[in-house]
């Protein structure tokens, strides 16, 4: 088992999501490379960038949020988890529920905003 730099739960929570996605270990090629950005000499003259190729999907993810490449490692994963789910379960994933949900609020907001304004005669 890999480990990663969170909570045990976290971690468990992937790998409960990972079974549910049918992603297994043996399906990824994992590639390091360096980063860029902010990070200083840091990320230049580590290989913290993680690049995670699901070969049955062809899906891939390049991940350099962190300086940490075992935290890159844990935010790949639930990445391409998160792709997975899209492409699978389409608009009933819980990141396109998400979307929708923000999208109701806003419109919801906007609505009351142009309703509730005074008008000037």
């Amino acid at each position: 088992m890999i480990s990663f730099p969170v909570t045990q739960k976290k971690a468990e929570q992937l790998r409960q999501r990972m079974g549910a996605c049918g992603l297994r270990e043996e399906d990824l090629d994992e590639t390091f490379i360096s980063s860029s950005g902010p990070g200083g000499q840091k990320v230049n003259k580590s290989a913290t960038c993680v690049c995670l190729l699901h070969r049955p999907t062809g899906l891939s993810v390049k991940m350099q949020k962190s300086r940490s490449q075992p935290m890159n490692r844990f935010l790949a994963r639930r990445r391409l988890c998160e792709l997975l789910e899209e492409q699978s379960l389409g608009p009933q994933s819980p990141r396109n529920q998400q979307r929708s949900r923000i999208r109701k609020q806003k419109d919801r907001r906007r609505r009351r905003r142009n309703t509730s304004k005074p008008t000037m005669e």
